[in-house]
């Protein structure tokens, strides 16, 4: 089976929606997966620009410790009760909406889930994105993306 990640929100390749852009909506989107890979204990979800005019791109959303019976998330929803939500780049935990400079050009937002091989990372709400990343590095199993890009014209 293959790891794959849909929403109904936004789509692989398209412009993110008003809702997903911070002075818009600031609403993380639906996002479900499925086809994880045998011993899976938990899901992790990012939210990364890797255009970002910081020479280290910028966090928009980190998400770990889903449960593993847990494949979907709502739009705007809460996470569950034991998944931990880390910094942004904004320097706060939860959702971070599209942000780029006036004028910087199209930015992309890369939202993935990972699927997890142990049941908790060793992260809190105040690790920043790095943190996150670093974790995930070491305890991947499969991850699944969906890219969708914004512009600022100003």
């Amino acid at each position: 089976m293959t790891f794959t990640l849909s929403s109904n929100d936004i789509t692989d390749g398209g412009v993110l929606p008003d809702a997903q852009v911070q002075a818009k909506g600031n609403t993380s989107p639906h996002l479900k997966w499925s086809g994880a890979p045998k011993g899976t204990k938990s899901y992790a979800i990012t939210c990364y620009d890797p255009d970002a005019p910081t020479g280290s791109g910028f966090w928009h959303w980190t998400v770990a410790n889903i449960p593993a019976d847990v494949t979907e998330l709502a739009a705007g929803g809460p996470v569950p009760a034991t998944a931990v939500e880390g910094r942004t780049d904004f320097g706060e935990p939860g959702y971070g909406g599209a942000a780029p400079p006036p004028g910087h050009g199209p930015h992309r937002y890369i939202f993935t889930v990972f699927a997890v091989d142990t049941d908790r990372l060793e992260v809190t709400p105040e690790d920043s994105g790095a943190k996150y990343g670093f974790n995930l590095h070491f305890h991947t199993l499969a991850k699944a993306s969906i890219t969708a890009t914004y512009e600022n014209r100003g």
